[in-house]
């Protein structure tokens, strides 16, 4: 029902001086594995490598119950990222990717899918095959599935800032949502209150525009309404890796539960999306409390008192 497009990396997160712990990683891979533990059936569609580390990475995705009909493998190394928190709670991220399997990735003929959503976004947008691969695809899929993107910017992999927001403008064509944080969009549009963004990219034909907020919560803008304010869902927060992608994971898997695909999901409004609001702050909040991207199991959201 959900298939996700993308790197699929390790994450090194640092405690102190050199001191990193491994986990398993890349935006699209962290909601794949997120959607399958709320329930959803769920591929994931990328390459990893023949290496330790991307037979891991495999294996992982299987003991999720991760489809992996469509990974593919190559034996250039995996990528590897590195991340730090600061004294004011900033992330730092840094990537060893020049070369590896997933930025490689270019599946000859092409998949022919036939999931609901399609989700895609994050670091392999930042290199060619892989970017001009997952622009075909969601090209020959936009009609009949729903598209979801979250660009996740990484402004220390981008130099070329207006190259990218080009690039953005051709993804947008093919979307039918999009979920990005706050600072996301100071780093893409500076000077545009959220509002003014999100009703620009609406009038596109867009659908759903979803701004994460951290501790200031969310927002979801529709077109032709109100915003709709969801607070954050209050938890004991260990680690913030991985919030947003669980929080897209439950989106979409929300947004499926409740009956929206490609033909009707012009039909969604404030009421209907408000409960799965809710679930998608919860689900965040959730992976919060532990080290690393660890997404909540759909048996934790119910039983949960964060």
């Amino acid at each position: 029902m959900i298939a996700c497009l993308g790197e699929a990396l390790i994450d090194f997160k640092g405690s102190s001086g050199l001191h990193f712990s491994g986990f398993y990683g890349g935006s699209p891979y962290n909601v794949a594995i997120a959607a399958a533990r709320l329930g959803a059936k769920t591929s994931f569609i990328g390459q990893v490598s023949s290496d330790f580390f991307g037979q891991s990475l495999r294996r992982y995705l299987q003991q999720n119950s991760v489809d992996t009909t469509y990974l593919l493998e190559h034996p250039a190394p995996s990528t590897l990222g590195f991340v730090t928190i600061d004294s004011h709670n900033q992330t730092h991220w840094s990537f060893m990717a020049q070369g590896a399997a997933d930025t490689l990735y270019d599946p000859q003929p092409r998949p022919n899918l036939d999931q609901q959503y399609l989700q895609f976004g994050s670091i392999s947008l930042l290199h060619d095959p892989t970017r001009a691969s997952i622009l075909e695809l969601i090209k020959a899929h936009h009609q009949r599935s729903v598209i979801v993107l979250d660009p996740n910017c990484r402004p220390s992999l981008t130099p070329d800032r207006q190259a990218y927001l080009q690039n953005l403008g051709t993804w947008l064509e093919y979307v039918h949502i999009i979920k990005l944080s706050d600072q996301d969009l100071a780093w893409l549009e500076p000077n545009k209150t959220h509002k003014e963004l999100a009703d620009a990219w609406l009038a596109r034909g867009l659908q759903l525009v979803v701004v994460t907020k951290g501790e200031r919560g969310s927002s979801f803008y529709l077109p032709d309404a109100p915003p709709l304010e969801i607070a954050a869902t209050p938890a004991h927060v260990v680690d913030t890796v991985g919030a947003g992608d669980t929080f897209t994971a439950a989106l979409m898997v929300g947004l499926l539960e409740a009956g929206f695909e490609r033909h009707n999901l012009g039909q969604i409004d404030t009421a209907s999306l408000e409960p799965i609001a809710r679930f998608a702050s919860q689900a965040a909040a959730l992976n919060c409390t532990k080290s690393g991207c660890q997404p909540p199991l759909r048996a934790e959201i119910s039983r949960a008192e964060i």
